[in-house]
């Protein structure tokens, strides 16, 4: 009987699953295409290094955890919260989650061939300051923050409640480090843009 439970397993397995391969096809197109590196990580055993590799490991983790819940009864190994794993709670997750999609992607596809993962050298790329950069300076973290609440509501658990306190947590020391170079690369521009321009809101 499909039910909210039955949402939560289904919806977070697709939706991830739809997640890597997009972008992994994404990141993989544009480098064959422009013979550029489009995710960059940073020397190895630096701050920006230890950010991507935390993302991962708990990209990963979230991909096989929301894949194994759909065949194996795992919930309580991952300290369910039973009191916010609700109809209500679900279904207000999922919809997060669509609309992180949503600002994401829409993002992304404003960016064109000037999107990367990361910070890069390449500092020929012109600042963007319109479309959803007018009101953000970072629409995409702020979508991907969108996104790793609404996992939270979708399945709430210790694992997921983990997640988030860990996502946050790098995406505030990753902006941190994005603005630095930013400040760096397009100077004045930049800090005119960053005096008008709200981080988040």
């Amino acid at each position: 009987m499909f039910n909210f439970d039955t949402l939560s397993q289904y919806f977070l397995a697709i939706y991830f699953t739809i997640i890597a391969i997009h972008y992994s096809s994404v990141a993989l197109g544009r480098k064959v295409r422009t013979q550029q590196k489009q995710v960059h990580a940073g020397q190895p055993m630096t701050a920006q290094w230890w950010i991507r590799q935390t993302f991962n490991v708990f990209r990963t983790l979230i991909l096989l955890l929301c894949i194994a819940r759909v065949g194996w009864d795992i919930d309580g190994y991952l300290g369910v919260f039973d009191v916010f794993y609700q109809p209500v709670v679900v279904y207000l997750g999922v919809t997060l989650m669509l609309l992180s999609l949503f600002l994401v992607s829409f993002s992304h596809a404003y960016m064109q061939a000037q999107w990367r993962s990361g910070i890069d050298d390449n500092t020929e790329h012109p600042l963007l300051v319109e479309g959803p950069f007018k009101r953000t300076r970072n629409p995409i973290f702020k979508g991907i923050f969108l996104g790793q609440l609404g996992l939270f509501l979708a399945f709430p658990s210790v694992f997921t409640l983990l997640c988030l306190v860990t996502g946050i947590s790098m995406l505030v020391l990753q902006v941190r480090h994005e603005e630095t170079a930013l400040e760096k690369s397009h100077g004045e521009v930049y800090l005119r843009y960053k005096s008008t321009t709200p981080r988040w809101l």
